[in-house]
């Protein structure tokens, strides 16, 4: 299926926006919305058959900009632009973070790949021991290649806030997905990478252009 490549432009629109926005059909780009209740118009930069909004953003944005999204868009995804991230890196591969064994434990917030363990937490027995992954008790979970941790330096802390899914585009054949594990010590952020091209085709499917 060929797909037509014409862009409109928008003042303040970046090269970035324009090449994410080649990825999909004419018809799905800039498609405006009418807020009845606040009489606001809203324009999608990509807008699915599916239902699905995806809002490319190069810079930070305020938290109730965050909120009014996601609230007028019932199916959001954000695409942000990593490569504009300070002090941002990938670090670790990750164990899967769901593997019922990992369940007693909890991440340490460090750029170290370690876990303490939850009862220690619950029964506040002083400051839980630190394990890493050659600990007898964990050192038999493997490690996967699409669960990653990573250190952010100075952080846009809005996206933490965020309730949509946040995928981060550091450029190449992959994207990063932000996620985060529920912990008693504070959520754990960390990152799903995924294919860029399979990221792009699940939108196209049901495409007829």
């Amino acid at each position: 299926m060929e797909l037509s490549t014409a862009v409109r432009f928008y003042p303040g629109e970046t090269p970035w926006h324009r090449d994410w926005k080649k990825a999909f059909p004419t018809s799905y780009r800039e498609v405006s919305f009418l807020d009845n209740g606040l009489g606001q118009l809203h324009r999608a930069d990509v807008h699915t058959p599916c239902g699905t909004t995806l809002e490319f953003q190069n810079s930070p944005i305020c938290i109730e900009e965050l909120r009014s999204r996601e609230a007028f868009y019932p199916k959001l995804v954000w695409v942000l632009n990593g490569k504009k991230f300070k002090g941002f890196r990938i670090l670790k591969s990750l164990p899967d973070v769901d593997d019922p064994r990992l369940s007693g434990y909890e991440f340490c917030h460090t750029d170290h790949l370690s876990m303490i363990r939850k009862s220690d937490l619950i029964l506040g027995r002083g400051k839980p021991k630190v394990l890493n992954f050659y600990h007898k008790e964990i050192k038999n979970i493997p490690l996967t290649s699409h669960y990653y941790s990573f250190c952010w330096k100075h952080p846009h802390r809005v996206w933490y806030e965020a309730k949509s899914p946040i995928i981060v585009d550091l450029g190449g054949h992959f994207l990063y997905q932000l996620k985060q594990r529920r912990q008693l010590n504070g959520d754990y952020a960390y990152l799903h990478m995924i294919s860029r091209k399979a990221f792009i085709e699940q939108y196209l499917s049901d495409s007829s252009v």
